[in-house]
């Protein structure tokens, strides 16, 4: 168990920023006063570093810069007792294909020459994405980011994060989200493939693993009770949300199986 006190990093992209939950505390970020770093924070008295972006790839979390926004490795400090990381679906472009290609059938019927474009496109980013060596790239660099994170804090526990599910058993084409029968198994492919990467990269490194993917499952767009938002036009400033995102449920459960590991 972490100390009440200890030092705590949130490291990741937009599924530990939390966009489109209020209060925003970092708009550029897309940062969210109740996302799960934050509610873990406060259930266990951390002292929280909260430095998620919305849109980092991983290599923003180790070397490159987002915007005015340093590394997000540089956070953490021999004094930090937690990390936590989700983050890797921006390397794939997970999320990004599944609002482009939401987006495009919601703007074209599917049986016109651009409904057919969408439908190619999507397949040919899941047919390149059927490649091991994207996700080996991904598990690489989240398993590198581990490391780092060990080197620059020898005693901190390290927890990779995976992502809610966005697609699960209840999630109808067509009618629970704007892809068919044949795009939204692809990206289903997409999430499952990346959630075997994440195991793959705890698996090398020796981080610890919370694997909130299959738990969500039964929580995914279309279910009774959903902890990710489904697709809308309509952006937060006008009533709407963030697609394909958790909402505060399902940062809350996040949060709750975070707490979980780390009281074992």
């Amino acid at each position: 168990m972490i100390s009440p006190g200890s030092r705590y990093v949130a490291l990741g992209s937009s599924f530990a920023a939390g966009p489109g939950i209020a209060p925003v505390l970092d708009k550029a970020a897309g940062r969210s006063g109740r996302n799960y770093p934050h509610l873990v924070a406060e259930r266990l008295g951390l002292d929280l570093v909260d430095v998620t972006y919305s849109g980092a790839t991983t290599a923003h979390l180790l070397t490159d810069r987002q915007d005015d926004a340093a590394p997000q490795i540089d956070a953490v400090g021999p004094d930090t007792a937690l990390v936590t990381v989700t983050a890797g679906g921006n390397d794939l472009e997970y999320i990004g294909a599944f609002i482009r290609g939401s987006l495009m059938n919601t703007l074209a019927k599917p049986a016109t020459i651009l409904g057919r474009r969408v439908a190619n496109r999507i397949r040919a980013r899941v047919s390149y994405l059927r490649d091991d060596s994207a996700y080996d790239a991904a598990a690489g660099q989240l398993a590198e980011l581990v490391r780092e994170i060990r080197d620059r804090a020898p005693s901190a526990r390290v927890l990779l994060v995976d992502y809610l599910a966005v697609v699960g058993p209840a999630t109808r084409p067509r009618l629970d989200v704007p892809l068919n029968e044949e795009q939204l198994p692809s990206i289903a492919l997409m999430a499952d493939r990346l959630a075997a990467a994440f195991a793959t990269a705890a698996e090398k490194s020796g981080a610890e693993l919370v694997a909130v993917s299959g738990l969500s499952k039964q929580h995914a767009v279309g279910s009774a009770e959903p902890w990710t938002t489904g697709f809308t036009l309509r952006p937060p400033a006008l009533g709407g949300f963030v697609p394909y995102h958790p909402t505060e449920a399902g940062m809350t459960a996040v949060a709750d199986h975070v707490v979980r590991q780390l009281e074992r």
